[in-house]
């Protein structure tokens, strides 16, 4: 009995075997499903990330227009000080006391000046009745316009000392907010010294010096002059602080520099903020993003998409003629978040792979699904899963 199984087991494995190839032929000559997506032209903006620093809107210097020493401090440091503000007293003894005698002076010339005019006016008919010699009456009146010259010097010198005597008071020139006082009492200052005594800077509104390399910015303009469809834009600023937090507020590029630095490469790009809360200080470093451009005649490819041939060059999977799968070299240079911006490359009405791109072979069909359809569970092959699991 045993002799005549051996024939029925053998062509049962036989079966199961010529089943089992059967299947996995089926399986291997399925045409697989893959995700599309239409292409559309669409205007798109070229985002820039790029460093910068605040810089104050303005800023001033304080400093002595005379010398002297430092008597008082007029200011609280670090406060909001308004145009024409004392900030400064400097020690006054001397440019009063020089005021004082140029004053004296003054009147002294101005006494010499009514005696000399009035021998010069008594002098004019004895003159003329030659009473007396006409060159005495020539040496008076040369006297009295003498003296009226005496009174016009010292009225300037009242005026220079004056001046200097109010200087004893330094005001600031601008409204802003004051730094530290980089002098004390008791200090010894210069009208010519190289330190200043404090500094003004207005911070709101403020700058953000932002730095490009010429390189990239040449690279942009010929993108933009080859395509025929870009446009430089003067476009919002966001900013990133250091601590990676975002600014809150908006600014606006107001212009950029018409030089390159030749130590760095970059040109200046100066972007104005509001700063209400002083938030921006000068000198810190910050992230600046915004559009730089507008490209038109430009595609949204997903990343997914996007392969790079050995060369480096990006290229895409399309559904061409008879559902098949077809390569396409294109231009894709930036992204635009999970998007390449496609320049070249594509028409209006191609069809991009966009999902099951590992399964796509290049001539080979496929049997194309929109991307934004439904996806459908097969129930046969979860049932055909569950014994071959168990199995």
């Amino acid at each position: 009995m045993a002799i005549r199984r051996y024939p029925i087991i053998l062509l049962a494995v036989a079966a199961c075997a010529c089943q089992g190839g059967g299947e996995d032929k089926g399986r291997s000559e399925q045409v697989p499903e893959v995700g599309y997506r239409v292409m559309r032209p669409v205007s798109v903006p070229i985002f820039a990330e790029l460093p910068g620093r605040v810089s104050a809107f303005r800023t001033a210097e304080v400093r002595p227009q005379i010398s002297g020493v430092i008597q008082r401090r007029l200011f609280q440091e670090g406060a909001i000080v308004r145009q024409g503000q004392p900030l400064y007293q400097i020690d006054s003894s001397l440019y009063r006391a020089a005021a004082n005698q140029a004053s004296a002076n003054l009147a002294s010339a101005q006494a010499s000046a009514e005696a000399a005019g009035v021998r010069a006016e008594r002098y004019r008919p004895l003159a003329k009745e030659q009473a007396i010699a006409e060159q005495d009456y020539t040496d008076a009146a040369a006297a009295a316009r003498q003296a009226r010259a005496a009174v016009a010097q010292s009225r300037a010198a009242l005026s220079t000392a004056e001046i200097n005597l109010r200087y004893t008071r330094v005001p600031a020139p601008i409204t802003g907010r004051i730094g530290r006082s980089l002098v004390t009492e008791g200090a010894l200052v210069t009208d010519n010294q190289g330190e200043p005594l404090a500094v003004i800077s207005v911070l709101d509104p403020i700058y953000v010096d932002i730095q490009q390399s010429s390189a990239d910015m040449l690279r942009l303009r010929r993108q933009l002059a080859s395509s025929g469809t870009g446009a430089p834009l003067t476009a919002e600023v966001s900013l990133k602080l250091d601590d990676g937090s975002t600014y809150g507020l908006t600014g606006v590029v107001e212009f950029t520099e018409v030089t390159v630095d030749p130590a760095t490469g970059t040109v200046t790009l100066r972007a104005r903020f509001p700063n209400p809360q002083g938030i921006l200080l000068p000198g810190m470093f910050v992230r600046a993003s915004f559009a730089q451009a507008q490209v038109g005649n430009a595609y949204l490819v997903p990343q997914v998409a996007v392969t790079r041939d050995p060369r480096g060059g990006a290229q895409v999977l399309l559904v061409g003629k008879g559902d098949r799968a077809v390569v396409r070299q294109v231009t894709a240079t930036q992204t635009r978040g999970s998007d390449w911006i496609v320049t070249a490359g594509l028409r209006p009405g191609d069809r991009v792979i966009t999902q099951g791109t590992g399964k796509a072979r290049p001539g080979k069909p496929v049997k194309p699904v929109s991307e934004t359809a439904p996806q459908k569970i097969r129930t046969g092959e979860s049932k055909s899963a569950g014994p071959g699991k168990g199995g």
